[in-house]
């Protein structure tokens, strides 16, 4: 990164000294600390790229540079106006949005940490603190959040990376985030294979030594305050998303969630059980949604009349994946606040042997 500093300005010009020196590349960023840009955040290129993505199905939009909810708004109304089920995601990546990151994260389906023009625009000690701010902020509203920018910079023209790029992934998989995102080292980088072999291997050893309670707090939490009338439906899928947590991990078995809108797998994503969560739907849009999410692994498979030949047929393609052994045990969830086979409101685990 280069810094230079302003020393005289016309009305179409701005003479700088450039204070620290670098190759200058072509399409790079500019950041001016202390100003605000005026541009709208989202251009009239940017409508036509959003209406190519409402063509051809994206699952996502991130959107660069959000100062407010507003534009997340604008665009979610949009979408809605034309029947498109897109999911929206804020770049936090300007000083302006740190004041609004609460009506941010709100308003949007998940945030990413885009750090790169973030420690640009503030000061640089500032990033990790906000990092860690961003990711508890989207576990807390239960929302998806991607941790991204010069994770493995060094692997743009290095075949392996600094022992410090690896501990930044550790780290950015220990405070929580769902998903950590490489730019440049798979862009343009000579080594774009090693790059996502690296921070595959270090995000799974991360997680593996990640301690997870068999008696999640959350249980606790989720019941403070109420009593048997006051159960609402999202009350009691958080009870049960905790409980069925909590018997996994006790047990050490995976989860075999069965959903059609994937909210129950986000929501046992978000209690972050030891093991994994096979999420089966019938949505193959929810299926592609759901890879985002922490510790899912969502598979695609028409649901029948009969729920007993459902399973029956998950857990057999579970085994032929190898995904698990025969005679092992796993925990079978199905929510019933949007119902499958069951009566609205009923909720079911079960634990089953995986047997051919």
């Amino acid at each position: 990164m280069m810094s230079l500093a302003v020393k005289s300005k016309t009305a179409d010009t701005v003479k700088c000294e450039v204070v620290d020196g670098g190759e200058l590349k072509s399409r790079r960023h500019l950041n001016v600390r202390g100003k605000s840009a005026t541009l709208p955040s989202i251009t009239e290129k940017d409508w036509e790229d959003i209406k190519f993505g409402v063509e051809n199905g994206v699952d996502f939009y991130a959107v660069s540079f959000v100062k407010d909810a507003k534009v997340i708004h604008e665009l979610k109304d949009y979408l809605k106006g034309v029947n498109a089920d897109i999911h929206v995601i804020p770049k936090i990546e300007s000083a302006d949005s740190i004041p609004n990151l609460q009506s941010i994260i709100a308003a949007s389906d998940g945030a990413m940490v885009a750090r790169g023009d973030l420690g640009a625009e503030l000061p640089i000690e500032d990033v990790p603190l906000l990092q860690a701010e961003i990711v508890q902020t989207c576990r807390n509203m239960e929302k998806p959040v991607i941790v991204a920018t010069n994770m493995l910079e060094s692997m743009i023209d290095h075949p392996t990376p600094t022992r410090a790029e690896v501990s930044d992934i550790a780290i950015a998989v220990r405070e929580g985030a769902d998903a950590i995102m490489l730019s440049g080292e798979t862009a343009h980088g000579k080594y774009p294979l090693k790059a996502v072999k690296v921070m595959h291997t270090v995000a799974l050893r991360t997680e593996s030594s990640i301690y997870n309670p068999t008696t999640s707090p959350s249980v606790i939490a989720s019941a403070q305050g109420l009593q048997n009338e006051e159960f609402s439906p999202s009350q009691l899928s958080k009870m049960f998303g905790s409980h069925a947590t909590m018997m996994a991990n006790t047990l050490r078995t995976p989860i075999i969630v069965f959903t059609q809108t994937g909210s129950m797998a986000v929501l046992l994503s978000h209690y972050r059980p030891s093991s994994t969560i096979f999420a089966f739907t019938n949505e193959e849009r929810v299926k592609l949604r759901l890879a985002l999410y922490q510790g899912v692994i969502p598979i695609h498979m028409e649901f029948s009349d009969d729920a007993e030949e459902t399973f029956s047929r998950a857990i057999s393609s579970l085994l032929k994946a190898q995904y698990v052994k025969k005679g092992d045990y796993v925990t079978l969830v199905q929510s019933g606040v949007t119902s499958i086979w069951r009566e609205e409101s009923t909720h079911n685990i079960q634990v089953r042997r995986a047997q051919v």
